[in-house]
């Protein structure tokens, strides 16, 4: 699997790993990673994922077709460590793998790549842009109201 350039992940994208992996427990937590732009800015969490107290099972197949950067679970045990089971699953999905623990802040958690060796991952402040869903709703609706006041007038 070739793995896209990745220079960081948005401060935005690690605090919602933080805040989901912390209203998991005692389970854990787990998703894909997904880049734009060079930078990690969402989780993809799929479909048949299971979650205990021990480990996380990721159903790949319910994966659109996409490729990912990595994944990102957690370790409720706050051992940061990549398991056996962890680097198997780290070589099929990407090359930047996030594990975070207790207490869940910008201190408590480390990255990997698909082999299981910790590697540096910068945590950059992004402006995101605005959803293209409320651009377009918002554009419909003005059009609604000026159609609506046109004919008012007619």
């Amino acid at each position: 699997m070739r793995t896209k350039k990745v220079r960081g992940i948005a401060r935005d994208t690690l605090q919602f790993i933080l805040e989901a992996s912390r209203s998991s427990l005692p389970m854990e937590f787990a998703g894909l990673l997904s880049v734009e732009d060079e930078i990690i800015t969402e989780v993809l969490i799929l479909p048949g994922t299971e979650s205990s107290r021990m480990s996380a099972l990721v159903r790949l197949y319910m994966l659109p077709n996409m490729q990912v950067a990595g994944s990102a679970h957690s370790h409720p045990s706050g051992d940061l460590r990549p398991s056996e089971q962890d680097i198997i699953f780290f070589s099929r999905t990407g090359d930047y793998h996030l594990i975070v623990g207790p207490p869940f802040d910008f201190q408590s958690w480390a990255c990997y790549d698909g082999s299981g060796r910790r590697r540096d991952l910068a945590i950059l402040d992004v402006k995101f842009k605005d959803d293209w869903f409320d651009d377009e709703f918002d554009d419909d609706i003005g059009e609604e109201s000026d159609d609506r006041l046109n004919e008012g007038r007619r």
